[in-house]
């Protein structure tokens, strides 16, 4: 697969990925009171909105690690009102939770239309896997560009869910402990968790986990993919 292509679908891939979750997010919000996300147009499947917002996270970043290191990642954000999360910490929390909870989703989605196409006879077990690899297809175009998608929808959205998931601040994990603390601790994070130190010291050693934490669960993931086989 030529680089143009495969940069192609890895784009799709990453945009379909950002605006499903900032999406669920903004949807979450108004769900919980909040009109912010949803007067800026974001709770959307379009991405347009996304990119606008943020226009760094969803396209430089992108195209920069393709060129770099041959695979993309990068970021959007929806807005909320932060007296708003102060007054339903509870709702806040929902409302980070269901970002990575969108990712997984996809991850669901994906591996059903996998295992649909291995039923099917156009997909097979690849022999190595890699982020863009976690099926191959059996016959020409359009398949191979298909289980391209697939594998990357899989993989990507897995690793956005997890990396969100890590409870350290500005990450979705840190919001969704007003889950399991009280509504006055849940405060008390919240106005902690805001301080710019605590982001940027959080970002840096939440790089730093996931290389460690996502091998194992992507390990998981396909065995629970293809529990016939065994991917070291």
């Amino acid at each position: 697969m030529v680089d143009l292509e495969l940069a192609l679908i890895w784009y799709g891939a990453l945009l379909l990925s950002l605006t499903v979750h900032e999406a669920a997010h903004a949807w979450a919000a108004l769900r919980g009171g909040d009109l912010t996300a949803y007067s800026l147009g974001q709770v959307s499947l379009d991405p347009r909105p996304h990119i606008r917002r943020e226009p760094f996270g969803t396209v430089i970043v992108p195209l920069f690690f393709f060129a770099t290191s041959g695979w993309m990642i990068g970021w959007a954000s929806t807005p909320y009102d932060p007296r708003w999360a102060h007054r339903h910490p509870r709702r806040a929390g929902w409302m980070s939770l269901a970002g990575p909870a969108a990712n997984l989703g996809l991850v669901f989605a994906a591996g059903l239309c996998v295992r649909a196409g291995l039923g099917a006879g156009v997909f097979a077990p690849p022999e190595i896997v890699t982020l863009s690899r976690v099926v191959d297809a059996t016959g020409a175009w359009p398949w191979g560009a298909l289980g391209t998608a697939l594998s990357i929808v899989f993989s990507l959205n897995l690793l956005l869910a997890v990396f969100n998931l890590i409870p350290l601040p500005p990450l979705d994990g840190s919001g969704a402990l007003a889950l399991v603390v009280s509504e006055g601790a849940a405060r008390r994070l919240q106005e902690r968790l805001r301080q710019p130190l605590f982001s940027f010291a959080g970002i840096v050693l939440a790089w730093l986990l996931i290389g460690r934490l996502f091998s194992p669960i992507h390990r998981a993931a396909l065995k629970l993919l293809y529990p016939e086989l065994s991917y070291g």
